[in-house]
């Protein structure tokens, strides 16, 4: 039997990026579907967020997902541009973002048609892998096709059903707060939260209770 679950992932979480293509190699190896919900970072749903945190936050986030990155030898670099538009000095979050929400609305797109998970892990490896310039040219139109998406459909549909797109992104938010929790990476699996890139091993125990199998 085919298990299932639910991704929540932001495109400017690094910790989401750092577990996502792990989640993607257990769907190939194991009989198991993990359906992406995309959801609106931090930023856009709190914007001052970053201006309240602790002066170490920064600091330690950054060491933190280096290390990671390494210890699972795990493309990784600083985003060219980052996702959100921000002012680095003051961390303000500026009002018009528009990378996050393309991003975020080709990602919902592609959860429509079942293809979230593996769009969300090649524009990931894009947005935090070291790909510079990420949003021009052809780059997440072969994260698309990477998908086995039409980059053109895809296009036509954020623009043409931008609010129904956005309206889903906030629905995810929701069904991740209704689930238990309230940040990304979260993976919900029969009804439990799993929180953060580290618990990955944990939602594998999890599954094999449940009957989980290779492929």
């Amino acid at each position: 039997m085919t298990l299932t679950a639910e991704l929540y992932f932001s495109f400017r979480s690094p910790y989401s990026y750092l577990s996502v293509g792990r989640y993607r190699a257990m769907t190939e190896d194991y009989d198991l579907d993990i359906a992406l919900r995309p959801v609106w970072p931090l930023a856009v749903r709190q914007p001052d967020f970053f201006e309240r945190n602790h002066s170490n936050w920064l600091g330690y986030t950054m060491r933190d997902m280096l290390r990671v990155a390494q210890f699972y030898d795990i493309p990784f670099g600083a985003p060219r541009p980052d996702p959100i538009v921000q002012d680095t000095a003051t961390r303000k979050i500026a009002e018009d973002q528009p990378y996050i929400r393309r991003v975020t609305r080709m990602g919902q797109a592609a959860a429509r048609r079942g293809a979230g998970l593996v769009f969300a892990a090649e524009a990931g490896r894009m947005i935090w892998g070291g790909q510079e310039n990420w949003h021009e040219g052809e780059h997440l139109a072969e994260a698309l096709k990477a998908a086995g998406l039409d980059p053109a459909e895809i296009e036509a549909e954020i623009e043409s059903d931008a609010d129904a797109l956005d309206d889903e992104i906030a629905a995810n938010q929701n069904a991740l707060e209704a689930a238990g929790h309230w940040g990304v990476p979260t993976l919900v699996f029969d009804g439990e939260p799993f929180f953060g890139q580290d618990r990955i091993e944990m939602v594998r125990w999890r599954m094999e209770q449940k009957g989980l199998a290779k492929r």
